[in-house]
């Protein structure tokens, strides 16, 4: 949810800062006040394009920064972390900069970490409610368990087909290959098993080879080495000599003691040192026939790398590949009979999940559309219905969320008939709609804040109490930001603030009080009066 949001040179906003409730926050102000541009403020944290005409005249950049919180009282949040802050930066030549939590982000970034978090119910290029493809992921929520154990057997059910599928079209590739590919595949086969390298080997030979090609050398390095060491008048008979020199006055000062101690315990180290030098001098051997064969080996493998390389592993894959193929190609006429009724059975089982799957989205439905329907009638809007339209489709587009077409649509009235929510004219309609459905949705929910921007179109009288009434009931589960000229809407508020424009420059205020029994007062009555001021403080129970 959003915790705050500054603003700098936005439009008219010179400098404003926001920080909503965890329920139901208000703006209200005179029309042309600028109470939409703190909306487009949100959007620019939500990765919209920006442009240049945004930026306050005579400014170089604007600038919008956002902290995102999780909500733990309410659904549980979308939210990638605990806290996110977000700012954007957009200069007067149109460049936009952004940065999550200090970091240099892309606008599509912001679109997929702070987007999923909010819905700008009313504008329609943000409305969840406006694509169809969310329709089915929104109802499935609501439903649980009602249609998730048939959703997760269609997925696994759909996968398990997709892999049968894919398998039997590698069986019918082989079996189409041209003679050319197969006596490549035949070829690359009989290569690398004639030199049959082993895993780890040619790395092993390689070093073998290293030390026989230069076993003269390290033998006579090992064997000067130990005759340095232990050698007539070598390191140890030297070391031995202070030693013993030291030892003999170590009774007169201990301190010459406890250097010829350590005398003796480098001299222990030396002794280990000679006696594995001479070790390794008598372990070389110089075999030529030896040495011959190895380096004979050693150019085989080198030249599988050359061909199949660069590194043994690819010559490996390389092997299981083309075994694979003559495999398939060699037995392919009972490979395509088992890859087949493989698939022919994995479709057989998709199918009977598919109808699973619609049967209880069908029984779902119903209730669904029947729980959105009485919110819009609370909110008055007449004989209007929400419909659950459900289609099969053609195997070929079925997807991961299902067999069929899952979208609402809207009845105006009885008798009329259902048309996608997209082809209704009114905005204040369609977020009134979007409301009804976040109400039912509740908990399920998984964005974190709403934001209504001209929900109360063309609304008035009972209607006005019912749609304030709705959205405090929507801000129990959720955030909700409305920029309202209701002043029913505005009483109902848990925070409140009034967007005031002095001639170029719009300011934001929290009013509380007194202050905000006047604005609702304004709202009443288009002025200040002791009768509207009665009616503000009625309306919010200080009468």
């Amino acid at each position: 949810m959003i915790d705050e949001i500054q603003v700098q040179n936005l439009a008219l906003i010179r400098e404003a800062s926001l920080s909503p409730s965890r329920g139901l926050t208000v703006l209200t102000g005179e029309t042309g006040a600028g109470k939409t541009a703190l909306v487009e403020a949100l959007k620019l944290l939500m990765g919209a394009r920006a442009n240049a005409g945004m930026v306050r005249d005579g400014e170089e950049a604007l600038t919008v920064s956002g902290r995102f919180v999780a909500n733990p009282e309410t659904q549980p949040s979308s939210l990638q972390d605990d806290e996110v802050v977000v700012t954007r930066r957009v200069s007067a030549d149109g460049r936009s900069r952004a940065n999550i939590n200090g970091a240099m982000a892309s606008v599509g970034e912001l679109a997929d970490i702070v987007g999923p978090t909010i819905d700008l119910c009313g504008q329609f290029e943000h409305q969840q409610l406006m694509r169809p493809a969310t329709h089915v992921g929104m109802f499935d929520a609501w439903a649980g368990e009602a249609v998730s154990p048939a959703l997760e057997a269609y997925r696994e059910a759909f996968d398990a087909a997709r892999q049968a599928a894919d398998a039997l079209a590698r069986v019918r590739e082989a079996g189409e290959l041209s003679s050319a590919k197969l006596d490549d595949a035949r070829f690359t086969l009989k290569r690398i098993d004639e030199v049959n390298p082993e895993e780890g080997e040619y790395e092993q030979l390689q070093h073998d080879l290293e030390i026989a090609e230069h076993a003269e050398s390290l033998a006579t390095a090992a064997s000067t080495a130990h005759e340095a060491l232990s050698g007539d008048g070598g390191a140890l008979d030297a070391l031995n000599a202070a030693a013993s020199a030291l030892e003999a006055v170590g009774r007169i000062d201990a301190a010459l003691s406890e250097m010829a101690q350590s005398l003796r315990d480098a001299g222990y180290a030396l002794e280990d040192v000679s006696t594995s030098a001479r070790a390794y001098r008598d372990d070389i051997e110089f075999d030529p026939e030896t040495l011959a064969q190895q380096q004979e080996r050693f150019s085989h493998m080198q030249g599988l790398l050359r061909a199949y390389g660069p590194r043994m592993q690819d010559v490996f894959e390389r092997r299981a590949e083309a075994a694979e193929l003559v495999s398939l190609v060699d037995d392919s006429a009972a490979k395509l009979r088992e890859a087949q009724q493989t698939c022919d059975k994995a479709e057989e089982d998709l199918a009977k999940a598919a109808d699973a799957l619609d049967a209880a989205r069908d029984a779902a439905a119903p209730r669904f559309a029947a729980d959105v329907t009485a919110v819009m009638s609370r909110l008055e809007m007449g004989g209007a219905q929400l419909v659950c339209s459900r289609h099969r489709l053609d195997r070929d587009a079925w997807t991961e969320t299902g067999p069929s077409s899952f979208e609402f649509y809207y009845r105006p009235a009885a008798g009329m008939q259902p048309r996608p929510l997209a082809r209704i004219a009114s905005g204040g309609e369609v977020s009134r709609v979007m409301l009804a459905c976040k109400v039912v949705l509740g908990a399920h929910d998984d964005v974190d804040t709403l934001v209504f921007d001209e929900v109360d179109a063309g609304v008035g009288g009972a209607t006005a109490v019912a749609l304030a009434d709705v959205i405090a009931d929507l801000s129990r589960t959720h955030q909700v930001l409305v920029v309202t000229h209701l002043a029913q809407m505005a009483a109902r508020a848990d925070t409140h603030y009034v967007v005031h424009r002095d001639g170029a420059e719009t300011s934001l205020a929290l009013v509380r009080g007194a202050d905000r029994e006047r604005e609702i007062a304004r709202m009443l009555a288009g002025g200040i009066t002791e009768t509207s001021l009665a009616h503000a403080r009625e309306l919010l129970g200080n009468g």
